[in-house]
């Protein structure tokens, strides 16, 4: 049964990725516990999710490496690459380290959003516990925002306030923002579902319902079997419910990229003449 399941799953990791343009992925890690060399070690199960073309969400691949740095998400998003990743736009994920400088040497036309859910949980940390609810509600503004000019107004009065109480977490914040508003240069209509790494961590919480009934894996073979087995389950599913994304918003968002490429682009003089 497991030479059988071993297969299935190898055949679904490597498989082609032809269904693209995948305008927005989302990536993420998972820690699990496997036993290597007589001791019980911390692995990365690397995990990533699109919207493929005909907006639907996909499981894009799995990897599982020893160490979360800049390697291994460098070695995981080459791996997508050559089975046909494309057309990526916008890569969603935690701060996760290496992962913002892979993302740069591997997809050079794509923005990266940080997360707004994880961000928000290190901008509190650098304001006293007291403070912790002031601060938040008042991120939450940025975000409520109708349009980008809003969006981008609303930030300059929340540095504003943070610096008058607390310069160190507007410093941090001021530092963040581009990262944290990289979803303002897409359409309105799919803010909410590219402004945070959410929908990954839905996907996150079904793998560990299967993973902490395991505890410890007797080996990384293992923990790829049925995490890879649970991502199949998955991606049928997602095949068979409605799209993620309309594909009137997909073109939009093209369009919407496209427009913004031109405007950061200083045209010859005889064509602004």
């Amino acid at each position: 049964m497991a030479k059988h399941l071993d297969e299935q799953v190898t055949a679904f990791r490597n498989r082609p990725l032809d269904a693209g343009p995948y305008a927005f992925v989302w990536v993420d890690a998972l820690t699990q516990k496997v036993r290597e060399g007589g001791r019980i070690i911390n692995v990365h199960a690397l995990i990533a999710v699109g919207v493929n073309a005909d907006g639907h969400r996909e499981i894009l691949g799995l990897d599982v490496a020893t160490a979360e740095d800049g390697a291994g998400w460098l070695a995981f998003l080459r791996s997508l690459i050559a089975r046909g990743l494309s057309g990526v736009q916008l890569v969603l994920s935690d701060a996760h380290m290496g992962l913002v400088n892979a993302i740069g040497a591997t997809l050079p036309g794509a923005s990266w959003q940080r997360c707004r859910t994880h961000y928000a949980r290190a901008l509190l940390s650098q304001v006293p516990k007291s403070a912790q609810p002031w601060v938040a509600t008042l991120l939450r503004t940025v975000f409520e925002q109708p349009d980008t000019d809003a969006v981008q107004a609303q930030m300059r009065h929340v540095l504003d306030a943070l610096e008058a109480k607390f310069p160190k977490a507007a410093a941090h914040l001021d530092a963040a923002q581009g990262d944290v508003l990289a979803f303002t240069a897409f359409p309105r209509e799919i803010w909410r579902q590219i402004w945070s790494n959410n929908p990954q961590k839905r996907l996150n919480k079904e793998i560990r319902r299967r993973t902490d009934v395991v505890g410890i894996f007797p080996d990384r073979t293992a923990l790829i079997r049925l995490v890879g087995a649970v991502l199949a389950e998955q991606n049928d599913e997602w095949t068979e419910v409605r799209r993620y994304m309309g594909l009137d918003l997909l073109a939009k968002a093209r369009l919407h990229s496209i427009e913004s490429e031109i405007d950061d682009t200083v045209l010859p003089t005889e064509l602004t003449a």
